[in-house]
């Protein structure tokens, strides 16, 4: 009977896993009552899937550690990741955009050579450059972004590097 249940919870992780990405980025909503059920649930995936140490970073709101946590873990997904937190930063809410761009930042350590995934961070760079209320944080991060982006994508085997 247990052999069952875990076959029936083998699903189910997978689908929890590639949910707290965006998770994490909901974190940050401006309403407080999203961002304190992401909190919330983010904790309970964190025990369902029996990672003690994850349920700890999060409740210590270590949560730049929980990210890098969860890519050191697999690196081959960090694109897939990357791809999962484009869409936050074009959302309307600057809180929100933030927090995909500092887990763009900490995913895109993991993306040396890969040319595909490159450019998705280099696109995630050009809304940021559209974005109509950049914050302190987006300026800096952009700046970061521009140089790493400049150095991922000679280390490709690109002449020079795409303007950003």
């Amino acid at each position: 009977m247990e052999l069952v249940v875990d076959e029936g919870k083998k699903p189910l992780k997978t689908i929890v896993n590639q949910s707290l990405y965006p998770l994490l980025i909901y974190w940050d909503d401006e309403n407080l009552r999203v961002a304190k059920a992401s909190r919330e649930t983010l904790i309970c995936a964190a025990k369902f899937l029996k990672r003690r140490d994850l349920e700890q970073l999060l409740k210590k709101k270590q949560r730049l550690k929980f990210a890098e946590c969860l890519l050191a873990e697999d690196r081959s997904r960090a694109a897939e990741r990357l791809r999962q937190a484009l869409p936050f930063v074009e959302s309307p809410q600057e809180s929100l955009r933030e927090a995909a761009i500092r887990f763009i930042g900490i995913a895109g350590r993991h993306l040396r050579g890969q040319q595909e995934e490159l450019q998705l961070l280099c696109e995630a760079l050009q809304a940021l450059r559209r974005d109509d209320s950049p914050s302190q944080t987006n300026i800096i991060v952009q700046e970061i972004f521009s140089k790493r982006a400049a150095e991922l994508h000679s280390s490709a085997g690109s002449e020079e590097p795409e303007s950003l």
